[in-house]
């Protein structure tokens, strides 16, 4: 009996000492202070944009002029992340996201709103992939799970305190306010990554590289490569871009199934994102508790299967206490696949060549996620936002039932070690 209480202490002093340590203390404040003005933000620019069309349709456009800098930057992103000294890379990030944010507080029109979403989505597809580059450099192997798992659950925190907030800030004032937020905490972000001590890496003391756009080519061409030698990534992006075909209309068009179906107020869309927001806080303890410092590669893909489930049955539901309970345990598995997939990346692929695998997930993710937004965007007017949910559902059951049977057992014979 007293077994379960002393793992719980033990995790809670991993993450305590994980986020306490100095090499990762400034990145970790940043990502709290960044994800608390990205999710006023995002509350903000649904409702915005939701309210100047009324058309789910609308939602799907701003999702999509996110998704396509992704898909035409991400190549050179990758490389430039492998080739560049990422502490500056993170920093221009944050300054441009700034700037943009900021503009949104005087929208000119659902043009400019989908003109922001598309550069915020540029400046991050640079920013992303270079935080999960450099957290194997601030931290021990020991540390990486804890240090994934600290960063979700507390920024899932901060995004519960966000979501309430939003909903106040829409309601009295408008959206500008949180848009002006956002744009505050991107400076903090970036004044605490100037204090950030990221040892030497592939973009600070690597030999010197091919110039030009045959150079460029060739380090694309060579990350393809490794991820097309290696056993487990080789088959981890097909099953990847499957899940991401389930969840890229649902998630979408959460606001759709919030006043279509579940009949709530634009401002009470906040409580839904809050919802999932605290089950994403508890998720990671899940695999600290059960699974070790290096997770049996199911943790992936279990949650793709009770998501699934999930997804069918809030479009069974009205009753919103039922609605909210379903989007925790949506939550809860979120966290707990990303975690054990940010630790497992971290661990497998080597430094020099991060940045382009990173990018090149986030590429075949984007790219499936902008079929299904297309789809869901037809089909959300043609046979109603329920039946969407019913499909994206089912497929992301299944993308779990293939990942688990495919990949359970494929990490322990990847060729790649955790290596700097």
């Amino acid at each position: 009996m007293a077994l379960f209480p002393a793992r719980f202490t033990g995790v809670l002093h991993r993450y305590v000492a994980v986020a306490r340590s100095p090499s990762y203390f400034p990145l970790w404040l940043a990502q709290l202070v960044s994800t608390l003005g990205d999710t006023l933000h995002y509350i903000a620019l649904v409702v915005l944009v939701f309210a100047l069309t009324g058309r789910g349709a609308s939602v799907a456009v701003l999702v999509a002029a996110e998704i396509l800098p992704v898909l035409l930057l991400g190549p050179i992103a990758g490389v430039v992340i492998d080739r560049v000294s990422r502490k500056r890379i993170l920093i221009a990030a944050d300054l441009l996201r700034a700037g943009l944010a900021l503009s949104l507080v005087w929208p000119q029109g659902v043009w400019h709103v989908y003109a922001v979403a598309a550069a915020l989505s540029a400046a991050a597809i640079f920013f992303n992939p270079t935080v999960q580059a450099v957290i194997p450099h601030l931290t021990t192997p020991d540390q990486r799970l804890a240090a994934n798992s600290v960063a979700w659950s507390t920024s899932r925190l901060v995004q519960i305190v966000g979501a309430a907030v939003a909903g106040g800030l829409i309601g009295l004032i408008g959206t500008g306010a949180a848009f002006a937020t956002n744009a505050v905490t991107f400076g903090v972000s970036a004044l605490l990554i100037v204090r950030l001590r990221i040892p030497s890496t592939a973009g600070d003391d690597a030999p010197a590289t091919r110039g030009g756009v045959g150079g460029y080519l060739a380090d694309v061409r060579a990350g393809l490569s490794y991820v097309r030698r290696d056993r487990f990534l080789a088959r981890f992006l097909p099953v990847q871009a499957l899940a991401s075909l389930a969840t890229g209309g649902t998630g979408a068009m959460l606001v759709v199934l919030s006043e279509r179906h579940l009949g709530l107020a634009p401002a009470r869309f906040a409580w839904l994102i809050g919802a999932i927001g605290v089950g994403a806080l508890v998720g990671p303890l899940i695999p600290n508790l059960f699974a070790g410092d290096d997770p049996d590669p199911r943790w992936l893909f279990l949650p793709y299967l009770i998501r699934g489930i999930g997804d069918i049955a809030i479009a069974l539901v009205t009753p919103l206490p039922v609605a909210l309970a379903i989007l925790f345990i949506y939550g809860l598995n979120t966290s707990t696949g990303m975690v054990v997939q940010s630790s497992t990346l971290q661990r497998i692929i080597p430094d020099q060549v991060r940045g382009r695998v990173l990018t090149l997930l986030d590429i075949t993710w984007n790219a499936a996620r902008l079929l299904s937004l297309g789809a869901a965007a037809v089909l959300v007017d043609a046979i109603g936002i329920e039946a969407v949910y019913w499909i994206g559902g089912a497929m992301l059951a299944a993308s779990g039932a293939i990942g688990w049977s495919l990949l359970g057992q494929r990490i322990a014979g990847s060729e790649h070690a955790d290596r700097p």
